[in-house]
């Protein structure tokens, strides 16, 4: 069954861990070994390869820069200037992708259509297809003034959260307090006048209310799970999954494993030794179902390759293509075949023909 994943974070790792992402897995693994700059280095579990193997035929894909101001211990770029150049370089991977046929951006309706239909036609193996992606900001510091937001408009960008981790530009992230800056507001109009998709994911309690009460457009959850089943500002609340139920969003369920399991400790917690499997992610999506009264609201957002790896991950994924076991287990919780063809891809689909159509 063909599944969208709406958060990777491809261009990063091409660039900043330096994979090869054109290989298997377990060749970038082999690359790796010895290496200790990064902690998941040799456990990597993303790459295009694996991507088809699982019929992961469409991803949301980032381009991520954080600014960090002079007295801040987040790693980050000294200037939004030099940010802006780090998301470009991004953007290069990406189109450097394209030239290959390793992967096709989407954009609008009709091209996602046709790239649906390509991925569901059987006489086409799945490794000779493009992986295709819809282009997405994580955390706005890279935007160097509200004009580069329209610049990114025009060369694809469609969905943009204004915060990550931090302090931000536009808005304080994951970890903090507070509302959204006055340019963050000036950037919410901004992207309400070009429809695009706004990521409420990272945003603080108060910045989520904001930016949803100003927000006439599009609003998704891209990777996010229960903050009543794992007690952290990160998560949501059970009144902000109304409030997206009531928007018509979709939540993107995440795969790290502190989002999972209460507890975790990075670096320290061992996912075999604490039972961390797919299972758990169907608890947050149990939860939210409760909530809405129905499947129509929950998808994947793995984040799998979001600065972890195996270390990190449910152990009962090697790489990426395992997603598709969460066929089998949802079937054993008691979803239906339509629940977990809406869970893969179709609530993914059924948001972006809405939001595109505007």
């Amino acid at each position: 069954m063909l599944i969208i994943d709406a958060h990777l974070d491809l261009s990063m790792n091409a660039l900043e861990w330096n994979r090869d992402l054109r290989l298997p897995v377990k060749d970038i693994r082999k690359r790796e070994e010895g290496l200790t700059d990064k902690p998941d280095r040799a456990k990597g579990t993303v790459s295009l390869p694996e991507l088809r193997k699982g019929k992961i035929g469409l991803v949301v894909a980032t381009m991520i820069a954080r600014y960090v101001a002079p007295d801040s211990t987040l790693p980050g770029w000294h200037s939004p200037h030099q940010a802006w150049a780090q998301t470009q370089g991004q953007r290069s991977w990406y189109e450097a992708m394209e030239d290959v046929g390793e992967m096709i951006q989407i954009t609008n309706r009709q091209q996602l259509r046709d790239h649906v239909q390509l991925w569901n036609n059987e006489s086409i193996p799945d490794a000779k297809k493009p992986v295709g992606y819809i282009l997405s900001l994580e955390g706005a510091d890279s935007l160097v003034n509200l004009t580069y937001l329209e610049k990114s408009y025009r060369y694809g960008l469609r969905a943009l959260g204004p915060a990550h981790y931090g302090p931000g530009r536009y808005a304080p992230g994951t970890g903090m307090e507070g509302p959204l800056t006055a340019p963050g507001i000036e950037l919410i109009k901004a992207m309400d006048e070009l429809n695009m998709i706004l990521d409420v994911t990272h945003l603080t309690d108060e910045g989520f209310r904001q930016a949803t009460d100003m927000y006439k457009g599009p609003v998704w959850a891209s990777h996010h799970n229960c903050r009543a089943l794992v007690d952290y500002q990160r998560q949501l609340t059970d009144e902000q999954i109304k409030i997206l139920i009531e928007r018509g969003a979709v939540i993107g369920g995440v795969l790290d494993a502190w989002m999972l399991k209460p507890g975790w400790i990075r670096g320290k917690n061992d996912p075999v030794k604490d039972n961390i499997t797919l299972e758990l992610l169907i608890d947050h999506y149990d939860h939210i179902c409760q909530i809405a009264g129905n499947s129509s609201h929950i998808a994947i957002g793995s984040d799998l390759d979001g600065m972890f790896g195996k270390e990190q991950s449910p152990f009962d994924v090697e790489t990426i293509a395992d997603l598709q076991k969460l066929k089998e287990l949802l079937a054993k919780r008691g979803y239906s075949e339509d629940d977990t063809r809406k869970i893969f891809h179709g609530n993914w689909l059924a948001f972006l023909e809405k939001a595109w159509s505007m």
